[in-house]
C-alpha cells in the first residue's frame, strides 16, 4: 500500500451542510409536518382503542361451569397421564389414537379441547375431526358456541348426554369430580 492513500476522510465520513443552512419557514414546515403525524397517529389510536374488540369467551367457554371445571381438570390429568387420556378417547369415543396423540402436539389444542370436540362430536352424530375443524374456524364464543351450531344446546338430551359422558370418563379414571 502506498502512503497518503487515506489521508483524505471519504466523502461520505463528511458533515452534511444542507441541514445547517435551513430557513427557519422550512424548520417550521418540518415540525407542522411532524406535529401532523403525531396527531394524526394519536387519533388513529383513540378510535382504536374506542372500537369494543369482539368478545371472546373465556376458555373453555362451554356456558356450564361445571363442565367447565371438568375441561380444565382434564387438561391437569392429561397432562400427568397422557397414554391414559389417548386410550380414554380411542376406546370410549371412537377417535383414532394417533390423531389424539397428533392434537396433543398442536399448540392451539389442549386436552380439554379434544375431549371437548370428540365428546360434541359422539353426541352430535358427527366425526371428530368434523368438530375439530368447526373449532379451528371460528371458536370467538367458546365451546358453547360450537355446540349450539352442531345443535348440542344445554338442557337438550345431547347435552344431558355429554354430561353423562364426563362423568363416565371421572369414573373410569376413579377420579373425583372436580
Amino acid at each position: 500500500m502506498a502512503a497518503g492513500i487515506f489521508c483524505r476522510p471519504p466523502a461520505f465520513a463528511q458533515p452534511l451542510r444542507h441541514n445547517a443552512r435551513m430557513s427557519a419557514s422550512s424548520r417550521s414546515r418540518t415540525v407542522l409536518f411532524r406535529l401532523g403525524l403525531v396527531l394524526g397517529l394519536l387519533a388513529c389510536a383513540t378510535v382504536d382503542a374506542a372500537t369494543p374488540a369482539p368478545p371472546q369467551a373465556e376458555w373453555p367457554g362451554s356456558g356450564d361451569a361445571s363442565v367447565d371445571r371438568h375441561l380444565k381438570d382434564i387438561n391437569d390429568y392429561a397432562a400427568r397421564y397422557p397414554a391414559a387420556f389417548a386410550d380414554e378417547m380411542s376406546r370410549y369415543y371412537s377417535v383414532p389414537r394417533a390423531y389424539v396423540e397428533a392434537m396433543m402436539k398442536q399448540p392451539d389444542w389442549s386436552a380439554g379441547d379434544i375431549y371437548m370436540a370428540c365428546a360434541v362430536a359422539q353426541v352430535a352424530g358427527q366425526p371428530c375431526r368434523a368438530v375439530v375443524r368447526e373449532w379451528s374456524r371460528d371458536h370467538a364464543g367458546g365451546w358453547r358456541a360450537v355446540a349450539e351450531r352442531l345443535d348440542v344446546h344445554p338442557g337438550t338430551a345431547d347435552y344431558r348426554r355429554l354430561r353423562k359422558g364426563l362423568d363416565d370418563t371421572y369414573r373410569r379414571w376413579e377420579r373425583p369430580a372436580p
